[in-house]
């Protein structure tokens, strides 16, 4: 499915029917290799509006996977850098992936976005694809928890694609992926929320709002702009505000 080295239709039906994790855990091996996996295109236009921000020391990757977005933070980030994610199967293939050696470290982390194991110790929070995991009303609380492990001045950084509209082909093949997901989690358990549609920008703005971010966005100029003129891919940067002292934990992991 979708390259040679891809999943089966099988394997896919296989992880389709289990909880996210373990689904996630069967598709590890081969997920590179599905369209799943965010794109070198978003990856590196990220890269470069990123160098402009910083330079940045501690950075944490968010429901890293096979560490793509891990990536995209040595190249910015001066001293260390942490993949979390909550599939062990998806951790065990970036750990093979990414280089660990020299600066700036690598570190992995087994855990719930909605539950960092983390104070108040990174300077930039990056995350690619995630957010169909979680429901809207799980953002709330996901935010504040990225707000919790930055530092004062921290940016949680990510990118965003415009919707598309109904007269696009595209609007139809996502809104009858969402809904076969609801049907599916109707009838079937444990559930596997992955909803494409339930990500929309004005809710994110607000819900970042009140987790206590100031909150920009940016064009990815990479990917132009529809006839409205509107950017078909936006940069979301949500700085965390206030002083106060950091959490006990003083730095990031070291393995």
């Amino acid at each position: 499915m979708f390259s040679p080295h891809g999943p089966s239709l099988r394997e896919l039906a296989v992880q389709a029917l289990s909880s996210v994790e373990r689904g996630y855990d069967l598709l590890a091996p081969k997920f590179d290799h599905t369209p799943f996996r965010t794109s070198d295109a978003v990856l590196d236009a990220v890269e470069r509006a990123l160098g402009t921000m910083g330079p940045f020391d501690h950075g944490l990757d968010l429901c890293c996977g096979t560490g793509a977005g891990t990536e995209v933070l040595r190249t910015v980030c001066r001293e260390s850098v942490t993949g979390v994610d909550f599939s062990a199967g998806m951790l065990a293939v970036a750990r093979r992936q990414v280089p660990c050696d020299g600066r700036p470290r690598v570190a992995w982390a087994r855990g719930d976005a909605r539950a960092l194991p983390f104070g108040s110790v990174f300077d930039l929070v990056v995350s690619f694809g995630a957010f169909g995991h979680f429901l809207p009303g799980e953002l709330p609380g996901l935010f504040v928890q990225v707000h919790s492990v930055l530092r004062p001045g921290g940016r949680f950084v990510f990118p965003i694609g415009a919707p598309p509209r109904p007269a696009s082909p595209w609007y139809w093949a996502l809104l009858g992926f969402d809904t076969a997901m609801r049907v599916r989690n109707a009838l079937w358990r444990p559930p596997f929320v992955m909803y494409y549609r339930a990500f929309r920008l004005g809710d994110i703005r607000r819900e970042l709002s009140r987790a206590g971010f100031t909150v920009e966005q940016q064009a990815l100029p990479d990917f132009g702009h529809r006839p409205d003129g509107s950017p078909r891919c936006r940069l979301l940067v949500a700085t965390r505000t206030g002083g106060g002292a950091p959490a006990a934990v003083s730095r990031p992991p070291a393995g």
